[in-house]
């Protein structure tokens, strides 16, 4: 009897010193929240990478600045195992582009050549228009209709919190080269993919590659792409594009990351992390040096503590995620050790305010997601019960092998009036949702670090319907 009752005072005892630990935890991260929403770190490295580093394509000085720049940033901010992963890249630079309507007047275009197209003859191509308001019209219509012209559409993007409209107007600069090439067209344009109504064009990847068929394809600003379907009701409409450009096919990228590095169990590892590069025609303030600057701030904050969270937080800048390439290259280096990735997430919707948070499927019940729910709260950010998925760009072929994600989604309802253009600058960072997107990341990251939750072993005991 003497025994058992031992016995339940030891573990009466334990219980104590874990719930004592999980209201250390809590108090922890709510001072870490609380002391982000003042601190002017992450607005510092926004402001130095557009500034002092600029436009960051890859294969150009900017990207190459920008390498360099992380390295020393990390150096500067007492980062550990700072590391420059390699990877090949073939690189894409713009030249002088243009666009004018001839008929039935003439008017200068203002166009900007989508990522990574190839370009017109130095003379250029002018031809009747083919406009179709929508892809899936232009894609439905005879061949006949399209051989040897110049398509144009017109499609609109949807306003969304959450972004969700981009998926679909996207569909006519990601595929609609390629499908009008099949039918014989001999250039396109499109309406920028944008919410706004600016006439400053937004340029984006279009499909690539040295086996795939492709036409010189460009975007239209908004006003002048309702112009064109305007004329068009009234008669033909003929265009004269030219666009220049050239590929080093032999270029390489870089993956930069740095570690806050674990107090008890630093093989157990937390990426997070945003994008480096940009497009040549802005800054890259909303995509992404924003989210570099959120998820480096958050660590930094954490990495000031007194004593070290028990799992290591790894921070990445993703060195070619706007034309594709770092998430494989990351993947690749990480392929033995990605069971030791306990949690990824990635910051790359620009630096409006977080309104809601995704958990790996199974897990809100345990008590550091329960923490980090009630954290979040005086943020005004709500626990989605969906599970996350589609964590970013350059944590797709992580989560892919079975890395959990996490979501921390911004509100998107300006990020494409501006995403992939000259006006994505400084000016458009609100330093006040800049700060609570760095007091959500340090809050949540902390309580994982500090946890020893295990999202893969509660997503796999998890019933087939949880979260939905």
């Amino acid at each position: 009897m003497l025994m058992i009752r031992s016995l339940l005072t030891a573990v009466a005892a334990s219980a104590l010193l874990v719930g004592a630990a999980q209201a250390q935890d809590v108090k922890t991260a709510e001072a870490l929240r609380d002391k982000a929403l003042t601190d002017r770190l992450a607005w510092n490295i926004t402001e130095d990478l557009t500034t002092n580093i600029g436009p960051r394509l890859v294969g150009s000085p900017g990207m190459e600045r920008a390498k360099d720049w992380g390295v020393a940033r990390f150096k500067a901010l007492g980062f550990t195992n700072i590391k420059v992963d390699q990877f090949a890249k073939p690189s894409w630079t713009r030249g002088e582009e243009s666009a004018e309507l001839v008929a039935p007047y003439p008017m200068k275009l203002s166009i900007v050549g989508l990522g990574r197209t190839i370009p017109t003859p130095a003379e250029g191509i002018e031809a009747e228009v083919a406009l179709f308001s929508t892809y899936a019209e232009m894609v439905a219509a005879p061949a006949s209709a399209i051989k040897g012209k110049i398509v144009v559409i017109t499609q609109p993007m949807v306003r969304a919190q959450d972004g969700a409209g981009y998926g679909v107007a996207g569909i006519s600069r990601r595929a609609g080269p390629v499908e009008a090439a099949k039918r014989g067209a001999v250039a396109l344009l499109i309406r920028s993919v944008s919410t706004s109504s600016s006439t400053v064009p937004h340029t984006g990847v279009t499909t690539n590659g040295a086996d795939v068929v492709t036409i010189p394809a460009a975007a239209l600003g908004v006003p002048e792409a309702e112009q064109l379907e305007r004329l068009a009701k009234k008669g033909p409409l003929r265009i004269k594009l030219k666009l220049a450009s050239t590929l080093d096919a032999g270029d390489v990228a870089w993956n930069i990351s740095a570690d806050i590095k674990g107090s008890e169990k630093p093989d157990e590892v937390i990426v997070i992390g945003g994008h480096l590069d940009s497009w040549d025609v802005g800054t890259g303030a909303f995509d992404d040096a924003a989210g570099i600057a959120i998820t480096t701030a958050a660590a930094k904050l954490i990495g000031e503590l007194p004593k070290h969270p028990k799992r290591t937080i790894r921070v990445v800048m993703w060195g070619s995620e706007e034309s594709g390439g770092s998430s494989d290259a990351f993947l690749a280096a990480n392929k033995s050790n990605l069971e030791k990735l306990v949690l990824a997430g990635e910051s790359d919707t620009g630096a409006d305010r977080i309104y809601s948070l995704q958990l790996p499927k199974g897990s809100e019940g345990h008590p550091a997601m329960k923490a980090a729910i009630q954290t979040l709260s005086p943020l005004k950010i709500y626990f989605d019960k969906n599970p996350a998925a589609h964590g970013g760009a350059d944590i797709g072929g992580i989560e892919g092998a079975g890395v959990p994600v996490v979501n921390l989604n911004q509100d998107a309802s300006r990020y494409f009036d501006y995403h992939h253009t000259a006006d994505d600058t400084l000016d458009k960072v609100d330093p006040i949702q800049l700060a609570q997107n760095v007091a959500a990341w340090t809050s949540f990251i902390y309580l994982v670090a500090d946890s020893d939750i295990d999202f893969r072993a509660l997503s796999a005991a998890a019933p087939a319907s949880a979260g939905h």
